[in-house]
């Protein structure tokens, strides 16, 4: 990771959400993302959608060498996170890739023309906050009045290559995690980072969710 107080790429194009340098999305980088329908569309979601989003979502992250710990699909948006495990992991190329492939599948509804992103920095990687970012994503349809209780909205996940039993976790001290448990040979591998972090390893990240 890049040392500290980023300052926003000037490459991005005017009319462009400011970006942080490209470096900040690879390798062991944690982002929240957002990617948002344009004019707030509807009428897209539904089971079949789910299906493909899942299955393009698997791709992207073992193309990437990315993991989800959760995502939440709306009707007019959606949330992910998603951890980079290897040095060679690029989010910016995932996102890209994942857009693409997604496109037809909106139709005739079409993407804003940029997703927004949020890295998280080393303070907001440590157990609980991480754990709060997840309990966010996960409780959006309650907000939304969509869900009287998050368990109950039926487009949260997490996908993790490799573990294709990886399912939403039902509780954690009272509250509900769509995050997951990584075996100890996933959590063995976190891939390098410029800057040594102890909470950086997806086994570190990730276990605020273990029941």
């Amino acid at each position: 990771m890049p040392a500290p107080d980023p300052k926003r790429s000037p490459q991005e194009p005017r009319g462009y959400l400011p970006r942080l340098e490209s470096e900040w999305y690879r390798g062991s980088a944690v982002v929240f993302w957002t990617h948002t329908i344009d004019r707030r569309s509807t009428g897209w979601l539904d089971a079949p959608f789910h299906a493909v989003f899942r299955e393009l979502l698997l791709h992207a992250a073992a193309r990437e060498h990315l993991l989800c710990p959760i995502y939440t699909l709306m009707p007019d948006h959606l949330h992910l996170v998603w951890m980079g495990v290897s040095g060679a992991s690029d989010q910016r190329r995932a996102t890209a890739f994942l857009r693409a492939q997604l496109k037809p599948h909106l139709a005739p509804a079409q993407w804003q023309h940029q997703p927004h992103d949020h890295v998280l920095r080393d303070e907001e990687r440590k157990r609980g906050v991480f754990a709060s970012t997840c309990f966010y994503v996960a409780e959006n349809a309650v907000r939304a009045g969509l869900a009287a209780k998050a368990p109950a909205w039926a487009y949260t996940g997490c996908v993790v290559p490799g573990i294709p039993r990886c399912t939403r976790s039902p509780r954690i001290s009272g509250k509900y995690s769509g995050g997951f448990t990584p075996p100890p040979s996933l959590a063995a591998a976190p891939g390098k980072s410029k800057t040594k972090v102890r909470s950086r390893s997806p086994a570190a990240m990730a276990r605020f969710n273990r029941p």
